[in-house]
């Protein structure tokens, strides 16, 4: 056996670690770069307002004393008393406060146009509607606009007008004539009222549509002209019938007549008919058939006539009611035999519980010594 004298090698060292890591380095630039503005020494940029604007151009960067001045925007003013304009950057980077020290210009004054009246704002960028009274029509434009012109606020049109509605003449029809016919305009709800000539001939002129005319608008009337002219319906003789009420000679436009048939007949038809305009009974003429007027089909909705042997609708026959009799003493019975079992077999249970209370008495009591 050979023993080696050669010395032992140390194993080999690993290398150290650095005391900080690249990544460590990372992240202490980056927190370096997040803190660059809080230890910066300027102020963000000037706050902006909806009635001001900076005068001049902005700055890249704004250092602690620096100033800026605001002015009033295009269509605005400034407030009396007036109010400070001018904001400085503070040691601790903010701006002083500022307020709104402008306010927006006024187009100039409207009134209530006559015969109307108007709604709404004068401001700039605002606008007001115009309305008429009743009887009254809008001439012009009905909403204006308070505009920017150069440096000063005006209205985007001119003003309205309200002007009274007028009609003209309606009109002469043949063979009539319209109350005031002598006038050449008409105002608004004004009324004229048609009427016929007497006629020449053997019969009447009758007025055809409507006597009353409206003036509802400019140059609108309510209703078409109505006709004057001869209407004259036949005798409304009924065969088997008869005229009831609306006796006369002649039936002229819108006369009126009640018909019946007679005994053993019954009216096909209405019984009340009217002259029309066309010369013709409205509705048509009706008609009288021999027999009994057949009865209308019954009603699915509602019961029919009882049959033969059957109670009438709303009441019980005898068979009903032995009917419901019988059922209620078979319930009765029922609900008896129900009431039997059940007490039976109570009285069971009871009896054997007391058997069973009897053996564990005797079963749990000593025997007595003799």
């Amino acid at each position: 056996m050979r023993v080696s004298c050669a010395p032992r090698r140390a194993p080999p060292r690993r290398p150290e670690k650095p005391l900080y890591s690249w990544s460590s380095v990372g992240i202490l630039l980056m927190a370096l770069v997040l803190l660059l503005p809080a230890f910066s020494d300027a102020c963000d940029d000037p706050p902006r307002f909806q009635s001001m604007k900076l005068k001049g151009a902005s700055q890249a960067t704004y250092n602690p004393g620096d100033k800026v001045e605001y002015e009033c925007r295009p269509g605005y003013m400034r407030i009396v008393p007036l109010l400070t304009t001018t904001a400085v950057c503070q040691a601790d980077n903010t701006w002083t406060p500022l307020q709104e020290a402008c306010t927006r210009k006024s187009c100039p004054q409207l009134g209530d146009p006559l015969n109307g009246r108007l709604n709404g704002t004068f401001l700039f960028g605002s606008k007001v509607h115009f309305v008429c009274n009743e009887g009254f029509r809008l001439v012009g434009h009905e909403v204006l606009h308070c505009e920017l012109v150069g440096n000063s606020v005006v209205w985007d049109k001119d003003p309205p007008l309200c002007e009274k509605i007028l009609c003209k003449p309606p009109g002469q029809i043949p063979n009539g004539k319209y109350t005031n016919s002598h006038k050449d305009t008409f105002e608004y709800n004004e009324v004229v009222i048609y009427s016929c000539n007497p006629s020449s001939g053997p019969d009447e002129y009758s007025l055809v549509g409507e006597s009353k005319l409206i003036c509802s608008g400019l140059d609108t009337w309510s209703s078409d002209l109505p006709e004057c002219k001869v209407v004259r319906c036949p005798y409304p003789a009924l065969r088997n019938g008869k005229l009831v009420s609306g006796f006369g000679k002649k039936f002229y436009y819108r006369a009126k007549v009640v018909l019946e048939c007679n005994p053993g007949y019954y009216l096909k038809g209405n019984d009340t008919i009217v002259c029309g305009a066309d010369n013709m009974w409205e509705p048509k003429m009706p008609e009288c058939i021999k027999g009994v007027k057949p009865t209308a089909p019954p009603d699915s909705s509602r019961p029919g006539p009882p049959s033969p042997g059957e109670p009438p609708s709303g009441g019980l026959g005898a068979g009903s009611i032995a009917g419901i009799v019988i059922a209620s003493l078979i319930g009765v019975a029922l609900l008896g035999c129900i009431f039997a079992f059940f007490m039976k077999k109570k009285k069971g249970e009871g009896e054997s519980s007391a058997s069973y209370s009897t053996y564990q008495n005797k079963s749990t009591t000593p025997e007595q010594t003799h």
